[in-house]
Parts: C-alpha cells; structure tokens; sequence
C-alpha cells in the first residue's frame, strides 16, 4: 500500500531519491534551499520507504513547475507516478486564482515524454510555443 505525505521531505530521503534515478548531484545546501523554497512537495511511501516523489516550484498564480517528480526504479510501473502527478496538479488548481489560467510546466527526462502526455501535457515547440530552453550557471 502507498500512501502519501505533504510538505515533509528530509535532505537526505531527498538526496537519495535523486541518486536512485541518476539526477545531478546536489550540495545539501542546494538541497534545503530547494526543499524550503518550493510550493508544495508530496512524497510516496510503500512499507515505511520513500520510493517516490514530486514537489511544485513556481508563483502559484501564472505559472507552476513539476519538479524532482521521481520514482525508484524499483517502484516503477505500479502507478505511483501518476497518482503523484495527479496530486501535484490538485494543488496547483486548489491554489491558483479562480477564472483564471495558469501555465503548468515540466522538463522530463528524455524517454518519458509518453507518461506526460498521458497526463495532458503537450511537448514544445508548437505552433503557438517555442522550445523549452535552459542555462547552466556556475555560481
């Protein structure tokens, strides 16, 4: 059984959630600044371990972002990820502005567009949008 915890997330569960999926390593000090900043983060656990989660960075008004959404390997193909995906885009719709329309974002890991579209995302460019972009900083 899995269930799931809200805005609880130690530094080290998160860092080894990254590890277990091959994310670029994090400084702890990168790690709870993350974890502090962002809007909401949900966890999945099955039998006491976290084996999954995801977290919302963003304004919560014009735009939010997915991100970190990860399952172990191990727990893959269970469904895990979607009710995560599923949870994550409740919350930015139980806290954005009513009438309104507010952008919801990802970058996935390449080979897992398929699961997103699943999910109503659409890949970019499109007509109408251009290609996500990024910029790496050395600070």
């Amino acid at each position: 059984m899995v269930h799931f915890v809200e805005d609880r997330l130690d530094i080290d569960t998160y860092l080894e959630l990254r590890r277990s999926v091959n994310f670029k390593p994090l400084t702890r000090d990168q790690a709870r600044k993350a974890l502090d900043n962002s809007l909401y983060i949900l966890v999945a656990y099955q039998g006491g371990k976290a084996v999954g989660m995801g977290r919302i960075v963003g304004d919560g008004a014009i735009i939010c972002y997915v991100q970190d959404l990860i399952i172990r390997p191990e727990a893959q193909g269970q469904g895990i990820g979607s009710r995560l995906l599923d949870l994550l885009k409740d919350f930015v719709i139980h806290e954005g502005i009513p009438d309104t329309t507010m952008m919801f974002c990802l970058m996935c890991a390449r080979g897992r567009e398929e699961f997103y579209k699943k999910h109503g995302f659409i890949p970019r460019p499109t007509e109408d949008l251009g290609p996500g972009m990024i910029s790496w900083l050395e600070i």
